[in-house]
């Protein structure tokens, strides 16, 4: 069985609590979440993409 690449993971996982936070509407707080999982998320997948090519 393959493993779910982390990347997809981080951005699943900060959609849950970006959601969470949008029925609380804190939209500042659901905002720095989902921009730091998408930084995160991006470096993540960077680092996959160059294990790949391994």
């Amino acid at each position: 069985m393959k493993e779910i690449p982390k990347f997809y993971t981080t951005m699943f996982n900060a959609a849950t609590d970006v959601l969470r936070e949008l029925e609380k509407q804190n939209y500042g707080n659901a905002k720095d979440l989902l921009m730091h999982a998408q930084l995160r998320a991006e470096g993540e997948c960077t680092a996959w993409m160059e294990e790949q090519e391994k």
